[in-house]
């Protein structure tokens, strides 16, 4: 689905966002019909309220939204969208009391709370529709909100319906869009040419796996993302068990995060040569399926010892980042659902990356602070390195002893990246509780700070 700010028009109703300190000033400057409605009310400006204000013909005037104490403020993001759900059926307008600094995200969250995942079922849409605020980019704001309806809607979807087809039909389709180019490297074709771990994981499914490579762009510094798109995620011959394989619909968060970004990325305009590299599979189980103790030769020419054929995930992203990094560009960043241990560190809510160069975390930490997309710094620490070294191959894919599972894949990652900066993000891309613009099920994480990064990082 696509997100739209509603057009101005007279019909619209100003809406008035009230923090509890505020209201009491607001109120004293009210008629006094205003001000005894208000009371009988119960309206004190806490998150979440909403309440609209008759006139004296019975019809609606103006509206009030809550926004809280800056304590509340604090423990969440978002805050104005979680009353929009509660506003009547109309457009409307801030007239007052929503801090300038906030506009923008404030803005992007009220789009954001109209997704609805209807692919299935009818679902009620939101019946408050909001003009752009002044002084904020609604195109841009539009662009990242539909970036981020993109990545939630393929996340959503379940692997019958979301394979390795149907994300390279997804990816036909934002290439479309945009004018792209894209070419598709599908089943022994990847053997042809030199993407073999790729392969090796996704050869058991019955839908080939393939490597998905767009392009946009021609003048500018180039940018290449790799999303891991393992579509379901069953943990191969290391089987998982049920409550572990239930959300695995999700382990191709990574490269429904790159579609988002780079949606919002050609929507704008950013001037960047940008790539797109998704290694699309499912890791399945049949007879041909690979096996604890195989070892494998990647494109790379590095050779990796499997001992468990649930750490897929940074097989296939390997064989995409060398390829990545054959072109040299400017800066590689992958996205990827790529460890539990992860979780285990920080939480769903937070998006954990890695990078060693300054310029990166300090364009990415200060983007973050005002993108409402909260990120978190993790090491590349040198000294795990010999965990990933298990004498017989150049790498381990699965350590033992379980320590430090996060950055062990991160320093595996990080081996298939020689010629280009590099940065990793491990995330979640799934809200376990509905939240202010954030509904349950699967969510874009780091995205919208990376975009807000990019023009620093790359000097644009």
């Amino acid at each position: 689905m696509s997100a739209e700010f509603a057009p101005p028009s007279s019909a619209t109703l100003p809406l008035h966002v009230l923090s509890e300190a505020a209201l009491e000033g607001w109120l004293a400057d009210q008629p006094k019909p205003v001000q005894a409605w208000v009371d009988a009310s119960g309206f004190a400006g806490g998150l979440g309220q909403a309440l609209v204000v008759p006139g004296a013909e019975g019809t609606p005037v103006m509206a009030l939204a809550g926004y809280g104490n800056d304590a509340a403020r604090r423990r969440g993001r978002f805050h104005l969208a979680a009353a929009v759900a509660r506003l009547p059926a109309g457009e409307y307008r801030i007239e007052s009391g929503l801090p300038k600094d906030q506009a923008a995200n404030e803005a992007l969250g009220w789009l954001l709370a109209g997704y609805r995942f209807d692919r299935y079922r009818d679902q009620t849409p939101l019946a408050a529709r909001l003009v752009a605020p002044e002084g904020i980019d609604a195109d841009q704001i539009a662009a990242l909100a539909t970036g981020e309806m993109l990545t939630r809607d393929l996340i959503n979807t379940p692997a019958s319906d979301m394979g390795p087809p149907d994300l390279e039909a997804a990816a036909r389709k934002l290439a479309e869009q945009h004018g792209a180019r894209i070419e598709v490297t599908t089943g022994d074709a990847l053997l042809e040419n030199n993407l073999p771990m790729i392969h090796t994981v996704g050869r058991a499914a019955d839908r080939a796996p393939r490597l998905i490579d767009m392009a946009w762009g021609d003048t500018g510094p180039k940018l290449t993302l790799v999303g891991k798109g393992v579509c379901f995620d069953t943990g191969g011959l290391n089987l998982k068990p049920g409550a572990s394989m239930a959300l695995m619909k999700k382990d191709m968060g990574g490269a429904a995060a790159v579609l988002g970004l780079a949606h919002m990325i050609m929507a704008t305009g950013m001037a960047v040569q940008l790539r797109v590299l998704i290694p699309a599979v499912e890791n399945s189980v049949s007879g041909n399926a690979f096996r604890p103790g195989d070892i494998l030769t990647s494109r790379k020419g590095l050779t990796v010892e499997i001992n468990n054929t649930d750490a897929e995930g940074r097989l296939v992203l390997a064989d995409a980042l060398a390829l990545a990094d054959e072109d040299k560009p400017d800066q590689i960043i992958s996205m990827a659902t790529l460890t539990g241990a992860a979780r285990v560190a920080v939480g769903p809510d937070l998006a954990p990356y890695y990078c060693d160069d300054a310029d990166f975390v300090a364009a990415l930490e200060n983007a973050a602070a005002g993108s409402a997309d909260p990120v978190w710094r993790m090491p590349f620490h040198d000294a795990y390195e010999a965990l990933i070294e298990p004498g017989i191959a150049d790498l381990d894919n699965a350590p033992k002893g379980g320590f430090a599972g996060s950055i062990t894949a991160a320093l595996f990652l990080r081996r298939f990246v020689t010629d280009s900066k590099y940065a990793h993000f491990d995330i979640y891309g799934w809200q376990p509780a509905d939240a202010p613009a954030r509904p349950k099920g699967g969510t874009g994480q780091g995205t919208r700070a990376l975009y807000a990064a990019l023009p620093a990082l790359l000097k644009l």
